[in-house]
């Protein structure tokens, strides 16, 4: 198992359902079952108009062969683990390369940020998903004067240095629910 990251632009020309499937061709096979039983990070690159970068995580249930083209393969997504961002992430923050696994030996962008399927290192992922979790208490303020639940403030204090923990993460309902809600607010630009 492997966390990955997947090119998904709105315009492509593959049968891809972001929160469903995800079509490609035989030469990333090896790399996409790596991924079998992981996290994976779909990514859209910055050649598309109004990019998201970073905007989305789920994970990987299976690989079969399409069987509407016998030449593709489809990595198919668990069920209800697709996440979409409340923030979706840039390729650079702050001037530095997010995904630091795509510099090369000299520090430049490398061939393999082209890859349409390519392996993601733990701590990469963990801070990808920290960044598109990241809550903006400007945009999500408390309608009330409760605290937040204990265990989206265990999630604030954790350490992120453990990727599969932080995986684990994703699946706890508050901060889907938190997530979501930023999701929306951003779609509406905040007027809802």
């Amino acid at each position: 198992m492997a966390f990955g990251v997947f090119i998904h632009r709105r315009d492509s020309i593959y049968d891809d359902i972001p929160w469903k499937q995800y079509q490609f061709p035989k030469q990333y096979l090896s790399r996409a079952k790596q991924c079998v039983g992981d996290w994976i990070v779909y990514y859209e690159p910055s050649k598309v108009p109004e990019t998201k970068g970073y905007y989305a995580t789920a994970r990987v249930q299976e690989i079969i062969s399409d069987p509407r083209a016998s030449d593709m393969y489809l990595a198919l997504i668990e069920p209800n683990s697709y996440l979409e961002f409340g923030a979706p992430v840039s390729f650079r923050k702050d001037g530095e390369v997010i995904e630091q696994g795509l510099l090369n030996d000299d520090g430049q962008i490398s061939g393999r940020a082209q890859a349409g399927i390519r392996p993601l290192s733990p701590e990469d992922f963990s801070r990808i998903v920290e960044y598109g979790l990241s809550t903006d208490d400007e945009l999500l303020p408390r309608s009330d004067n409760t605290a937040q639940s204990n265990e989206f403030a265990e999630f604030a204090r954790y350490n992120h240095d453990d990727p599969r923990a932080r995986a684990k993460q994703i699946v706890n309902r508050p901060i889907r629910d938190r997530n979501f809600r930023a999701t929306i607010l951003r779609a509406y630009q905040k007027r809802c």
